[in-house]
């Protein structure tokens, strides 16, 4: 196996992966608007003689499906091609600079998606009779709700998924679970000059955050649960004392950390504040929960990984994942999934947004070699 590894890690062509994944960024694809860049990576998967499926989530949207090999896949290396809304376009257009590509979606996740796409190229140069039983799976809607795994799901559970989240190529067979909380206080309009008069709907959202915040799960010295307040706003009206304030909090979860349990805490907490906030009225939604997972490091993958990353002159290391992902939904659908790719969820959802050009080349040669695996896996 090791020379057909060494003869697949020949085929990756770094200025072919570099060309690939210049041309996903270029190409603006938040959720929901994700066609253009299917039609791209179709295009370019059917050229290179792969059948390409087209699995409808919706109208307009569809997930990318190649498999090759003679059984149905043991492994699909899976990515997402939808990004986060681009407030300003001109600052996220793609560039590099000293080795480091720059532009929305680099990190999460179009430089996974790239060296996935650039490790099936390199996989289509082996005989029919060598290919291993595998998958690509692009996906559309995985910053919203998932919707592009859960249509594949829906029909599909193979054993095992590599997905290629920004994580600076650690290996993560553990990941956070999440829970999304909302939050509407509610007042008295008046004219802001008499403030006495009315009630203050953004006082009591900051009292109840405030409140939130000192419980004990919260605590920011034993930072395990993670807690941000995403976003706060009010009404618009000018002059006025406001009468409706809205907050998004966003908690991520250790991996054995039930959100029923952080849900009843915060409802708890919420309590309190309704005896500590003069004429509270409040109401708390959870719009969203995935409870998170930790595999066995003891697999076949982590077996190969141990015996890749040295030859690539690369430092293995294990972690969990911190952020929310399409994993969640494959384990919960009962597939064993490993977070793995390059960049790193630091500059993920920022301007500054940015991905390491030889991760991605690293991150295809792990791939490659993971597939190739598969055709011997347990």
């Amino acid at each position: 196996m090791t020379a057909t590894c060494d003869a697949l890690w020949r085929a990756i062509d770094p200025t072919r992966l570099r060309h690939i994944f210049m041309e996903m960024l270029e190409i603006y694809s938040p959720t929901g608007k994700e066609e253009d860049v299917q039609l791209y990576l179709e295009d370019l998967l059917t050229q290179a003689g792969f059948t390409v499926e087209r699995q409808i989530v919706e109208e307009d949207r569809y997930n990318l499906r190649v498999t090759i090999g003679s059984t149905p896949p043991r492994l699909y290396l899976v990515g997402h091609v939808d990004t986060v809304t681009a407030w300003d376009l001109e600052e996220f257009g793609p560039r590099e600079e000293e080795g480091i590509i720059y532009g929305l979606g680099s990190a999460d996740m179009k430089g996974g998606c790239a060296a996935m796409v650039e490790a099936f190229l390199a996989l289509a140069t082996l005989p029919e009779e060598e290919r291993p039983p595998v998958g690509l799976l692009l996906v559309v809607g995985e910053e919203e709700n998932g919707d592009g795994s859960a249509a594949f799901l829906a029909g599909e559970t193979p054993p095992w998924v590599v997905i290629g989240e920004p994580t600076s190529l650690a290996a993560c067979f553990s990941h956070y679970g999440y829970l999304e909380a909302g939050l509407i206080t509610r007042g008295r309009r008046t004219h802001s000059s008499l403030p006495e008069l009315g009630h203050n709907a953004v006082e009591s959202m900051l009292r109840v955050l405030l409140l939130l915040g000192r419980h004990p799960l919260f605590d920011r010295e034993t930072p395990e649960l993670v807690y941000s307040i995403r976003e706060l706003s009010s009404s618009r009206a000018g002059f006025v004392v406001p009468d409706r304030c809205e907050a998004w909090i966003d908690l991520h979860l250790p991996p054995e950390t039930d959100p029923a349990a952080v849900r009843q805490a915060m409802e708890t907490q919420v309590e309190v504040a309704a005896s500590a906030v003069d004429n509270l009225d409040l109401e708390m939604t959870f719009t969203f929960d995935s409870r998170g997972y930790r595999l066995d490091s003891d697999n076949w993958l982590a077996t190969e990984l141990a015996e890749l990353y040295p030859r690539l002159g690369l430092p293995l290391k294990f972690d969990a994942f911190r952020s929310h992902s399409d994993g969640n939904l494959f384990f919960e659908a009962g597939v064993q999934p490993l977070i793995l790719g390059p960049g790193s969820l630091e500059t993920a959802h920022t301007s500054d947004e940015q991905t390491i050009f030889s991760e991605v080349v690293a991150a295809a040669r792990i791939y490659a070699a993971l597939c190739l695996a598969a055709k011997s896996a347990p």
